[in-house]
């Protein structure tokens, strides 16, 4: 996914628009009730927990959607390390606005730093080998652009976006279509059928399995899937440079070097999105 494309830009609208209708409804009546609509006020977002910030252009993206009068001020930029006590942004404007806009930034910019800390730690791990970490689909339903984004933000590389940009024939595919060989034809055929340029990449079981994926041309990359590290060495070797490697299935921080010095290229985790504790950031009204 390209970050800065008008794709991307317009799926963040759509989170935005569904997050804002879920969120404020007919009105902040806790804002509309006390504040005066001519009000206007400055808050900061204020860290309070250590570790890779992420979603500040997020949090950009929804202030001027709530009101483009809002003004923000970066202290920092996504990626960078922060500690308790840092300030990531100034926003001014409407009282109002700024409130109908904190809890949406800080749910997103939370979960968003979470995840890119997580993957930071990832990209730590496996430096000094030619080991990339792979974000999966196990996404929260809805925000899969933000989660993904933060992955990117920390270091990481984003695996497919969804079932429509890549081809992935698992465990369930191969059984249903009566082998791997018969999986691979079959799926390239509808490739030609379809005149649609997808990569294919079919997940492993076993030693044999890989070598069956082999006898058939077509296949970008294979996913070695619940192997241990004799056996992924194995796997490794055998598929040389034929075509791109991937490791799955439970790794973990402590894990995660072991595989890389077997030699894949990639290593994917779904704890990267579906597993963190969110980062603690407020947004504190300031008086001047």
């Amino acid at each position: 996914m390209n970050y800065n494309s008008q794709e991307f830009q317009d799926e963040l609208t759509r989170i935005i628009t569904n997050a804002l209708r879920e969120d404020v409804g007919d009105g902040d009546h806790s804002s509309l009730s006390c504040i005066p609509s001519t009000a206007t006020g400055k808050a900061r977002l204020l860290v309070k927990d250590n570790g890779v910030i992420a979603g500040l252009a997020f949090a950009k993206a929804v202030f001027q959607q709530v009101d483009p009068d809002l003004q923000v001020e970066f202290l920092m930029k996504d990626g960078d390390t922060v500690k308790y006590g840092d300030e990531a942004f100034y926003v001014s404007g409407s009282s109002q606005s700024i409130l109908k806009a904190e809890r949406l930034v800080l749910n997103a910019m939370q979960r968003m730093s979470a995840i890119a800390t997580k993957t930071r730690k990832f990209v730590d791990v496996l430096k000094g080998t030619n080991t990339k970490i792979l974000d999966t689909r196990k996404t929260t339903p809805g925000i899969r652009a933000l989660e993904k984004w933060a992955v990117d933000i920390g270091g990481g590389v984003n695996h497919r976006f969804g079932l429509y940009d890549m081809i992935m024939l698992k465990d369930n595919h191969i059984d249903f279509a009566g082998g791997v060989v018969e999986a691979i034809e079959k799926t390239k055929q509808y490739l030609k059928d379809t005149q649609k340029d997808l990569k294919i990449i079919v997940e492993a079981r076993s030693l044999e399995e890989i070598e069956k994926i082999l006898s058939v041309d077509g296949v970008y990359r294979i996913l070695i899937d619940n192997f241990n590290y004799e056996n992924t060495k194995k796997a490794v070797a055998l598929i040389g440079d034929k075509c791109l490697t991937e490791s799955s299935g439970g790794i973990t921080l402590d894990t995660a070097k072991n595989y890389a010095d077997c030699g894949v290229d990639f290593i994917s985790s779904g704890s990267l999105t579906h597993s963190v504790y969110n980062m603690d950031l407020s947004l504190k009204a300031m008086h001047e």
